[in-house]
């Protein structure tokens, strides 16, 4: 039977996870999002079903993510949102626990990695294995990696922006900073309190990213009403906002992300640098379909940077080309 052997990739996301079986594609597209009774800490819902509830709950239910900065954050809530992926994608009844693989960052500890792990095991994983993120963006990417060449990555999601140069399969230099998407969200909604003295919650910071958020100013600037509730009146109100306020506001969060990237530049051997030059950095994650993104690095860094194709979906494709492939992965690898 086909599920006796199921593979099963997870891109364990701080703002979204993604599932995929080899064979059948992406399966699940879900915010790592998990909703709780604050009293027994009971799971009530998981992924778009908690992500509805933000900032909508009474005091007994509480909405947290499990994930911070691409960690475990919280190791039982962690567990309950791999339990409820393989669930969905197995079912309930299974005769041969799946193999899993999971995507984390460069920069997890060895403590941090166990936590993964057990975590998958605890939620009903035969085996598991996790691999760099960048590495999974790059395969996924379809990035010549295999080759003796520089390949430049900048995988940018909710919690980290990973930065590493990869060569005949391997991670030559990398860098892993706590500074993405869910940064660029929280410097939005301090600007927004700062300087219109105006509260706003996490998924209107989002969609204001998404909707008029751009890395350099634009020509068009353009505008977006935005509801919250005033500091001083405390009651609701609703303010215009313009483009070239955000990109100012995103600025610092950017500027960090920039560092990184002239970190892992400065530290890459030079046959590597001349292959990067040549080819251009290429841009992965969510984060790397705001506006303008590839443009400020090529201007701040002289470096052509070309964002992927199907951004948000290169590291899950990237961990189930390596899950097929593991004998090739292995060293790069961490299992239990």
């Amino acid at each position: 039977m086909k599920f006796l052997s199921k593979k099963i990739a997870i891109d364990l996301g701080t703002a979204n996870s993604l599932v995929y079986v080899p064979g059948e594609g992406i399966v699940l597209n879900e915010p790592t999002v998990v909703a709780v009774s604050a009293g027994d800490q009971r799971v009530l819902a998981v992924g778009n079903e908690a992500k509805e509830m933000m900032g909508r709950t009474p005091e007994e239910i509480s909405v947290t993510r499990p994930l911070r900065d691409g960690v475990i954050a919280d190791y039982v809530i962690t567990e309950a949102i791999l339990r409820y992926f393989l669930s969905k994608v197995c079912g309930s009844m299974r005769f041969v626990k799946p193999e899993v693989m999971i995507a984390v960052p460069t920069g997890v500890s060895t403590v941090e990695s166990r936590a993964v792990l057990a975590a998958a095991y605890q939620s009903g994983a035969g085996s598991a294995y996790l691999i760099p993120e960048p590495l999974a963006a790059a395969v996924g990417a379809k990035l010549p990696i295999a080759e003796a060449s520089g390949n430049m990555i900048v995988n940018i999601g909710g919690g980290t922006t990973e930065v590493a140069i990869i060569s005949l399969g391997g991670i030559v230099v990398n860098s892993s900073l706590r500074a993405a998407g869910n940064q660029l969200d929280e410097a939005i909604a301090l600007y927004v309190r700062r300087n219109y003295g105006l509260l706003i919650g996490e998924r209107t910071a989002e969609s204001i990213k998404i909707d008029i958020g751009s890395a350099v100013p634009s020509a068009d600037n353009w505008e977006k009403e935005v509801r919250g509730r005033d500091l001083v009146a405390g009651l609701p109100r609703t303010v215009t906002i313009k483009s070239h306020e955000i990109t100012e506001a995103m600025r610092p969060v950017l500027d960090k992300v920039l560092g990184g990237v002239r970190q892992v530049l400065e530290k890459t051997p030079p046959e590597l640098s001349s292959d990067v030059i040549d080819k251009g950095l290429f841009l992965s994650g969510g984060t790397a379909l705001l506006r303008g993104l590839d443009t400020y690095i090529t201007n701040s860094t002289g470096v052509p940077a070309h964002v992927v194709e199907s951004p948000l979906l290169c590291v899950v494709a990237g961990v189930g080309v390596a899950l097929e492939q593991l004998s090739y992965f292995e060293k790069s690898l961490t299992q239990r």
